[in-house]
């Protein structure tokens, strides 16, 4: 079960049968995990949120969590070109309007828009991930294009509600592996990442 294929569909129901309480549970770990990180030197951060439908992370009391302890932090959020493949980016301003797409997500409507090359971290959704910081998504490749356009130093983060599997077996050099992930029981920081 170390193909990408295998992984993806095997997280992808065990997410869904989760029951709602211990999402919850492993949801509010995952934020109490994020607040042992240092964000003193963090202007920039990009943030998804969840599709709700699919039980992804639950991103919103990271948002609030940031917003009312980090009050400087700039917040980013991506509006998904399925058809290309790519993504825009736009500041989250308190007037910013959110659409769901047809896949669920909530999109900024508009707004500024922002390089990539400025942020300073960005949290990645995933499926699942390997102990070498290698991560399965929905298997678009979009997050790998995405951060092959932010600056090198830029810090990435997976969020996830499971440990991680052994390896994933077909990773590809177009794949960005992540520099931390963080699931409700443990911080994995991954050395072999510049």
């Amino acid at each position: 079960m170390q193909t990408k294929t295998s992984i993806r569909k095997h997280f992808l129901e065990r997410r869904l049968n989760l029951p709602e309480e211990e999402a919850a549970a492993r949801n509010e770990a995952l934020l109490y995990k994020i607040r042992e990180l240092d964000f003193s030197k963090v202007q920039w951060v990009h943030v998804f949120l969840p599709i709700t439908e699919k039980k992804e992370v639950n991103t919103w009391p990271i948002i609030e969590w940031l917003r009312s302890t980090h009050p400087a932090v700039q917040l980013v959020l991506a509006k998904a070109f399925l058809a290309t493949g790519e993504m825009e980016h736009y500041l989250w301003e308190p007037h910013t309007i959110l659409v769901k797409s047809k896949y669920g997500i909530p999109e900024p409507a508009g707004g500024s828009l922002i390089a990539p090359e400025m942020l300073d971290l960005v949290f990645v959704p995933l499926l699942a991930f390997d102990h070498s910081g290698q991560r399965v998504g929905y298997g678009k490749g979009m997050y790998d294009r995405f951060l092959k356009q932010c600056r090198p130093g830029v810090r990435t983060i997976g969020l996830s509600l499971f440990e991680p599997v052994d390896r994933i077996t077909d990773t590809d050099p177009r794949d960005v592996p992540l520099h931390t992930v963080i699931t409700p029981e443990k911080i994995y920081h991954f050395s072999n990442i510049p």
